[in-house]
């Protein structure tokens, strides 16, 4: 699984409605709106690594309001949620 972050800067007149399209995405799991020089914040999780670019440059920047996005990949995940699903595996 391919986890990454992606920092989103919004022109003013898609505050109000690219938060809920950026969650409706595919690949999206969580979406925020954030304070400071970016507007969003996505969580991707993705099964293929592949799919990065397609939900990335073929989604979200294509989204009415983007205005850029600045996206990074976690090489290692250290969350309570995935830890939990590794080890209920089976279970």
């Amino acid at each position: 699984m391919t986890h990454a972050i992606v920092l989103i800067q919004a022109n003013r007149s898609a505050l109000a409605t690219l938060g809920g399209e950026l969650a409706d995405l595919e690949g999206v799991a969580e979406a925020y709106s954030v304070t400071g020089e970016w507007d969003f914040v996505a969580v991707l999780r993705l099964r293929e690594p592949e799919q990065l670019a397609q939900v990335v440059t073929g989604q979200i920047s294509q989204l009415s309001g983007v205005a850029r996005t600045h996206t990074m990949v976690a090489f290692e995940v250290y969350s309570r949620h995935d830890l939990e699903a590794l080890f209920s595996v089976g279970q």
